[in-house]
């Protein structure tokens, strides 16, 4: 039995199917042209040079952040204990690379209307010490990243971008995940197109470029070009290059069948985006004055993930009685994202981390937040459905009300 509002529905229809049945009568499953060719139009959509497909958005965030320790340019080359910004709210594995690869991870709070950075004390929170922001776009709304350039533009930093949640967003006419030097995508089931698994990474550097092709697939030289930045030139040899190890690599290439259904759906991108904008009107007309609950504000055109709500300090119940009615009533609701990561202390023994100044906002979105899902069909019926509801609970009797003292 479905839900009467999910937090995701399928986008394929038989264009997906027919890609799939092709790949199986080529019987060639691993890494091919199918993938090739979506990469090179997952670059020319989002108006980036180069565009490498790998097995998910987290292993995207692993090869990010590996290829840093590899460029030879000075700029952008990291080492063990530098120290890279991050929010206090994003999902598991946009930190655990940073830990993997042993740096400084700094924790900055978030704003609470934008879900992104709080930009003062991103500001604050840079020292002399601090070598990247990583920047993450969270629920399909961008980072305001004309204010963070003006930010670091006399300083020896960049930023990279985690854009998982926010594939199609826009700020100024440009694409989120493009304003870094990288930016990662996901093509997860629930996110904006479906691949199965798969998730990509885009840069217009073309020396970090072949150093994600070399570590995608082994650290090996067979899938870098004959004139590359890793090695140089490579030998005609076919027999000597076929397996010859320069960086230190993992497998994490993605399937030919994602490649392949990539493609299709990149094609069907512009009418989801446009499908859950306006999906995201009806919502915030429906929850702009709200007496009860926050929701997210939009930075530049944001491609709307999911719909957060916030339950207000002063609101006349807790998140706790939110959630009951919205299960009881057949509505999905999860976390936004991990809530404030600072809480898992177990995994947190592992890391180098410090936080800076406090994280008020991300320990109240932890205890008061929860989102409901986005699509790319119409949900005007659905939101219609949630606004009953939330009526009930704002009601004079309203039901399923617990006695627990929120806490703040």
């Amino acid at each position: 039995m479905t839900s009467k509002y999910s937090l995701a529905s399928s986008t394929w229809d038989t264009n997906e199917y027919d890609a799939i049945q092709e790949v199986i009568d080529s019987d060639m499953f691993t890494m091919g042209k199918k993938v090739a060719n979506y990469e090179q139009e997952f670059a020319s959509y989002f108006g980036s040079k180069y565009a490498l497909m790998v097995s998910s958005g987290s292993t995207a965030n692993l090869l990010m952040i590996a290829s840093l320790f590899f460029t030879k340019n000075e700029k952008y080359r990291l080492k063990r204990g530098d120290e890279i910004i991050v929010p206090a709210v994003s999902w598991s594995t946009t930190y655990f690379p940073l830990q993997q690869y042993g740096l400084k991870v700094k924790f900055v709070d978030i704003d609470l209307n934008t879900l992104n950075m709080d930009l003062t004390k991103l500001e604050n929170a840079i020292t002399d010490n601090t070598r990247a922001i990583l920047a993450v776009n969270l629920l399909g709304n961008p980072n305001d990243f004309n204010a963070i350039q003006a930010i670091i533009e006399d300083r020896n930093m960049f930023v990279i971008e985690d854009n998982c949640e926010s594939m199609g967003a826009t700020l100024d006419g440009k694409q989120a995940g493009t304003f870094g030097l990288m930016g990662t995508f996901s093509s997860f089931f629930s996110h904006h197109i479906a691949t199965m698994e798969g998730g990509c990474i885009v840069t217009d550097d073309e020396e970090i470029y072949h150093i994600l092709l070399c570590i995608r697939a082994h650290g090996w030289t067979r899938n870098l070009p004959k004139f590359n930045q890793v090695t140089g030139e490579k030998s005609d040899d076919i027999f000597e290059e076929s397996f010859k190890f320069v960086l230190p690599g993992y497998n994490v290439r993605p399937l030919e069948m994602s490649g392949a259904l990539g493609t299709q759906q990149l094609k069907k991108l512009p009418t989801f985006i446009e499908i859950r904008r306006r999906n995201a009107s009806y919502f915030i007309n429906m929850m702009k004055n709200h007496p009860d609950i926050l929701i997210q504000k939009e930075t530049g055109c944001s491609s709307w993930f999911g719909f957060s709500m916030i339950v207000k300090e002063d609101a006349s119940f807790n998140r706790s009685d939110l959630i009951s009615i919205l299960q009881a009533s057949d509505i999905e609701c999860r976390p936004i994202v991990t809530g404030n990561f600072l809480k898992n202390k177990e995994v947190l023994e592992y890391f180098d981390y410090e936080i800076a100044g406090s994280l008020e906002h991300s320990e109240y979105l932890d205890k008061n937040g929860l989102f409901v899902g986005n699509h790319q069909n119409d949900l005007t019926e659905q939101i219609s459905y949630l606004d009953s509801v939330l009526k009930q609970i704002t009601s004079s009797n309203p039901i399923l009300l617990n006695t627990e003292q929120r806490s703040i």
